[in-house]
């Protein structure tokens, strides 16, 4: 369809110009064999020194789940970004091998929203990485 898509038209007014960049809240939840929790705990703790925008981190033996803040042009791009994240970082912080098995994307709107509203996740404290 002309028109649509996720950014001005090559030739329309705008052309050239991109978006400016926004905050979006990422939930990522990851699962697979069981791992001893210790070795969870201190991968996502190594994925959390190495990149100081996890906010949380909660995890089990077969399980584990990360929030943090990205900053993004669009929701695609944020998503991109996060699904790359566990993979590309599994080796250097010590990851289990674990597969994405759930992906959350909401703008900062959005995300304070809910919060007010009562339905949100539940609130990032304590900021860390704890068990479930």
């Amino acid at each position: 369809m002309p028109g649509a898509g996720t950014g001005p038209r090559e030739d329309g007014p705008g052309a050239g110009e991109r978006e400016p960049s926004r905050l979006w809240h990422i939930t990522l939840s990851v699962s697979g064999a069981r791992t001893p929790p210790a070795e969870v705990r201190r991968g996502l703790e190594q994925l959390a020194h190495d990149h100081p925008f996890l906010l949380t981190g909660r995890y089990a033996a077969d399980h584990a789940e990360i929030r943090y803040w990205e900053e993004a042009r669009d929701l695609h791009d944020a998503a991109a970004v996060a699904l790359r994240l566990w993979g590309e970082h599994r080796s250097t912080a010590g990851l289990p091998p674990w597969e994405i098995v759930g992906l959350e994307v909401v703008d900062r709107e959005t995300y304070h929203q809910r919060v007010t509203e009562g339905y949100g996740p539940p609130p990032v404290s304590p900021v860390g990485v704890h068990p479930f």
